[in-house]
């Protein structure tokens, strides 16, 4: 099995970033994905500048900090203090208007990266944003702008304990697959989070050829995730894997 281990939130804060860049440093994980209007995006441009080997992707935002755009049709999500509101998102009606100005702030996102002279390997989103429905075709309009083939796909790998139901699982296989079909993308074959993997790895078979597996390293309430990263626990699972990052993906 071909594994990405993926680092997301980098940017959100100092300590986010230093935990990162120690794992990457460590080999324990290969990819991470920046976040562009975070508190610490400039401090980790400066350190990605430093490892131009490392495949890094675009952490799309609409549920934290400030939008980078002044674009008045984002106001529904948005709070008082004209930040993200959190996953409001999710409950608010998705109208043209709004996909509109989720295009521009999620270009200017990936503009601002690359006047910082940095040129994202992959996409993916914070809190999942990218997979909401009513965002597809904003996400596909953003990977044909900038020629991004590579994007995070949706959960699909649950744990024994967490298991997902029948109609969720079955609109996940969808979702990814017009994902990979509409404008051409380049995908793991599974996707999840450290704990499930582990969990899902001793109790049934994962027919995945490449996985991508998701960590948060510094992140409130990650504290036993980042010290499970730096065991042996890749020597525990029942299958060998080797360690890629999305720019080895094909």
């Amino acid at each position: 099995m071909l594994m990405i281990i993926n680092a997301d939130d980098l940017g959100l804060s100092i300590t986010v970033n230093k935990a990162i860049f120690n794992l990457l440093a460590g080999g324990h994980i290969t990819s991470t994905s920046l976040l562009a209007n975070a508190p610490a995006t400039e401090d980790a441009v400066v350190e990605l500048r430093r490892q131009k080997n490392r495949s890094f992707g675009v952490h799309l935002n609409v549920t934290g900090f400030h939008p980078l755009t002044r674009n008045a049709e984002l106001s529904p999500i948005l709070d008082s203090t004209g930040c993200f509101a959190g996953n409001s998102i999710r409950s608010t009606p998705i109208t043209w208007q709004l996909r509109e100005a989720i295009f521009q702030e999620w270009s200017t996102q990936i503009d601002r990266l690359f006047a910082m002279g940095l040129t994202p390997s992959h996409i993916d989103s914070h809190h999942h944003v990218h997979t909401i429905p009513g965002l597809f075709f904003v996400l596909k309009r953003v990977q044909r702008r900038f020629g991004i083939r590579k994007v995070r796909i949706s959960k699909n790998i649950y744990s024994a304990k967490n298991q997902a139901s029948h109609s969720l699982l079955l609109r996940k296989r969808i979702w990814n697959t017009a994902l990979r079909q509409y404008y051409p993308t380049i995908t793991t074959g599974g996707f999840t989070n450290l704990v499930d993997f582990f969990d899902a790895a001793q109790h049934q078979k994962i027919r995945c050829r490449s996985v991508e597996i998701m960590v948060h390293p510094g992140g409130a309430g990650y504290g036993e995730e980042t010290e499970f990263l730096v065991t042996s626990w890749r020597d525990r699972l029942p299958f060998q894997v080797t360690l890629i990052d999305f720019s080895s993906l094909n």
